[in-house]
């Protein structure tokens, strides 16, 4: 953990001393975790490639100014939810489907009987994350995929810690009570 930040540190003063390819090997190195959290939050993977991709292009206009008070994940993280939030605002103002309709997570290579499965459990999750209110869903995304601590949550979302945990456990009981404990045990 602390060589991460200490690599972090490095990544991003060499970015703002004139190496904005660095930008690729921080790119590289959260991707997939920002990805898989902007997919959570948005239900859509088209959505979660752009903001994350909204992301990383502006940090690459701050090239040369990026001042980061804390880690660089947790920059990101926060730069991922804005954007998710920002999407979804506009979806509300611009209504074009729901997360029924959502693209699938492309897995990685099972047996085709695995395959099925999985599918069936993600449709079925990614279905119940759907139904969740945002606030709810927002919560537990942040802190199962974005490794956020509950104050940092509370902090990043302006509510006190208790309304965070409160909002957690809400989440984990509806979705326990939608899949009936097939996904989640």
């Amino acid at each position: 953990m602390v060589f991460q930040m200490l690599e972090d540190r490095i990544l991003i003063w060499r970015f703002n001393h004139g190496r904005p390819e660095v930008l690729h090997h921080v790119y590289d190195k959260y991707r997939t975790d920002l990805l898989t959290l902007a997919m959570a939050l948005l239900g859509d993977l088209a959505a979660a490639e752009d903001v994350v991709q909204d992301v990383f292009l502006s940090m690459l206009r701050l090239s040369g100014r990026l001042r980061l008070t804390g880690s660089l994940r947790g920059y990101l993280t926060t730069s991922v939810v804005n954007g998710a939030r920002n999407m979804i605002r506009a979806h509300r103002r611009h209504p074009a489907g729901d997360l029924d309709d959502a693209n699938p997570i492309p897995s990685a290579d099972p047996q085709p009987d695995e395959a099925v499965v999985i599918e069936e459990q993600l449709n079925q999750l990614r279905w119940a994350l759907g139904q969740l209110p945002y606030e709810q869903r927002e919560v537990l995304v942040l802190r199962v995929y974005g490794q956020m601590p509950f104050k940092e949550i509370a902090r990043q979302q302006r509510i006190p810690m208790n309304t965070a945990l409160g909002r957690y456990r809400y989440a984990i009981d509806r979705l326990r009570s939608m899949l009936d404990g097939e996904v989640i045990k």
